[in-house]
């Protein structure tokens, strides 16, 4: 997908904005998990384009202002980690990949507006993530193999795995479940989580799944672990996210 047919016309659609991966996929000896993410992001702009949104590929530089002005939601989808220094860990891991400081300003920067304005947003993996660490939060640097499989095991996609709703979340009202089968691919996940959080779906082992906005009146914010774009493993439960978060941002009238 390139970037000069990433705004796509739609008369009464909202437009969503959705920060560009920046990572270089074709690089020598480039991490296939990158150009996974690649792929995996032009699933969300597909997605929120099947919703009834416009996709709007937001872009660093000059013009983001603009362009995100032109948006009444986001979405901050997944890739490569956060850059620990933004939540106080450390920056030698070994098992940190594609830390891109050029990558975290930009969502950070999408994710600092949507706040600011109260404009719906929706976090995947990463994006859920930095959501947190804009809150304050930390992030769990790499999570020990336990009961539950966050990782994909060599030679596949994705990690399947259920996870459970809080009663009375968004999550729960949008999938009209207490829990649902997911698609997961990450070897990091919320931590301590960051003021005006909550947290509204676990994994069986306890991992946090997904977090909303703690108080009435903050705005449509939700994010979760997993990777909803995924094809698997239903693929009736990729669209529900999406739908509402168009849902969300076509009550916003004006553009902030």
């Amino acid at each position: 997908m390139s970037t000069s047919s990433a705004s796509l016309s739609g008369a009464h659609s909202p437009v969503i904005g959705i920060p560009v991966r920046l990572s270089i996929t074709d690089a020598p000896g480039a991490d296939l998990r990158v150009a996974a993410a690649a792929r995996t992001f032009a699933a969300v702009v597909d997605l929120v384009r099947a919703s009834g949104a416009t996709p709007e590929v937001l872009l660093p530089g000059a013009g983001l202002q603009e362009q995100l002005a032109r948006c009444t939601g986001f979405v901050v989808p997944g890739g490569g980690d956060v850059d620990p220094a933004l939540y106080g860990g450390p920056v030698d891991h070994p098992a940190l990949y594609d830390v891109n400081q050029e990558q975290d300003a930009l969502d950070l920067a999408v994710i600092r507006h949507a706040l600011a304005v109260r404009l719906p947003l929706l976090g995947i993996c990463r994006g859920t993530q930095l959501i947190n660490v804009a809150h304050g939060g930390t992030l769990h640097l790499d999570l020990a193999p336990g009961l539950v499989q966050h990782n994909p095991p060599t030679g596949t996609s994705w990690a399947l795995h259920n996870v459970g709703f809080v009663a009375g979340s968004v999550c729960a009202e949008v999938y009209g479940a207490a829990g649902v089968p997911v698609a997961s691919a990450h070897h990091q996940a919320i931590d301590r989580v960051g003021q005006g959080l909550q947290v509204t779906a676990r994994a069986a082992d306890g991992c946090v799944e997904a977090v909303e906005a703690a108080q009435e009146g903050a705005g449509w914010l939700v994010g979760v672990q997993w990777h909803p774009e995924a094809e698997v493993p239903e693929p009736a439960l990729r669209a529900p996210l999406f739908e509402a978060l168009r849902e969300a941002a076509a009550l916003v009238s004006v553009p902030c």
